[in-house]
């Protein structure tokens, strides 16, 4: 029984949840640990996201001869071009934009508080069964305007703390581009025979997962912006440069991220004109159907293939878990598990393929 699959799972299992529990219980030894993870967490995630989008310009440079030194600098030339460039063209509307709603929020706000009690003035007309459903609703949105608020502090919070933390960033790149060849010879040198073989090989998958998942995302992300873009300033939407942004950004998060992004974008519609909130949810509707029919299928293709259900089970589980960063980081973390999964399935099957041929 004990050289069962399905035992060994449920022993592995066990034995995690055991060594978890004794780390919560001993945490305080590990503070200073912890404190300094917490530090480099930001730093070393924009370090590697940044790494996997200037490593295909890594390679170019150096296929026609261009050594390792001149190719890094050449990188960073490259991304400071591109953000003098979107500061350039992007920054002053962007800001004068930002300075706009910041000013005219308590109006904003005084207008949704407005709208809230004139709908509920309203639900006499309703069925007894969906008043019900109402007044239960009624009762959590206080509940869920303070965790919405406490949620955007604590983003807000993270983001003037991260920008101090940006200083890191060009470290953790430098190093990246010009060591990365190195981690997996590093990591697979503890190993011998077929374990090294199959710590590479997992190795290259799951850099080939990130690679996919992180260029696949941001580059369809970006068509998400630039359509929710034109389609806002078609409709002379009020803010359309944020809110094309903040739309590019949530679709980063997958299937949950654009019906997140659509909600700001409809408040301020309804505000500005009720009829244009109409038009906003079309907007959304018809970007969102060609980046999944159309732009997702032709650049990810099916490098994850991860069921719609599973993503949205592990986005939940993960935002309650871990909060924003959950949320952001539970799809690629999944993908990640997901290959390990998947190699050691293959190691066991091939194992037990050749002792079933030597028998």
């Amino acid at each position: 029984m004990t050289k069962k699959l399905w035992f060994q799972t449920g022993v592995a299992i066990l034995l995690t949840l055991v060594i978890i529990r004794m780390f919560m219980e001993v945490k305080g030894i590990f503070s200073p640990l912890l404190i300094i993870g917490q530090t480099i967490f930001l730093p070393l995630l924009i370090g590697g996201v940044l790494f996997y989008l200037s490593r295909p310009l890594l390679k170019l440079l150096e296929s026609v001869k261009f050594p390792r030194w001149a190719s890094i600098l050449s990188v960073f030339v490259v991304i400071g071009l591109i953000g003098w460039l979107f500061y350039a063209l992007v920054g002053p509307k962007l800001t004068t934009q930002v300075n706009t709603l910041v000013k005219n929020t308590p109006g904003i706000v005084k207008e949704v508080e407005q709208f809230i009690r004139y709908m509920l003035s309203q639900k006499d007309l309703l069925p007894e069964t969906l008043q019900d459903t109402v007044n239960d609703a009624t009762g959590k949105i206080n509940d869920i305007a303070v965790s919405a608020g406490s949620l955007l502090f604590k983003f807000i919070q993270n983001v003037f703390q991260g920008v101090f933390l940006l200083v890191l960033v060009p470290f953790f790149l430098v190093y990246m581009l010009k060591d990365h060849e190195k981690f997996a010879p590093f990591v697979s040198s503890f190993f011998k025979g077929e374990k090294k073989t199959w710590i590479r090989k997992t190795l290259a998958d799951i850099d080939d997962t990130l690679r996919s998942y992180i260029q696949g995302q941001l580059f369809v992300s970006f068509l998400v912006g630039l359509m929710l873009l034109i389609g806002y300033l078609t409709i002379k939407l009020e803010y359309a440069l944020l809110l094309a942004i903040f739309g590019m950004m949530m679709n980063v998060i997958p299937f949950l991220g654009p019906y997140i992004a659509v909600v700001p974008a409809i408040i301020i519609a309804l505000i500005q004109k009720p009829k244009l909130a109409i038009y906003v949810a079309f907007i959304m509707l018809v970007a969102q159907q060609i980046e999944s029919n159309f732009i997702t299928p032709n650049v990810m293709g099916k490098s994850l293939d991860i069921h719609p259900l599973t993503v949205i089970t592990v986005i939940l589980a993960a935002g309650n878990i871990a909060g924003l960063w959950g949320i952001i980081l539970a799809i690629p973390t999944y993908a990640v598990i997901k290959v390990i999964l998947k190699n050691i399935y293959a190691h066991r099957e091939g194992i037990k393929d050749a002792a079933t041929k030597s028998v």
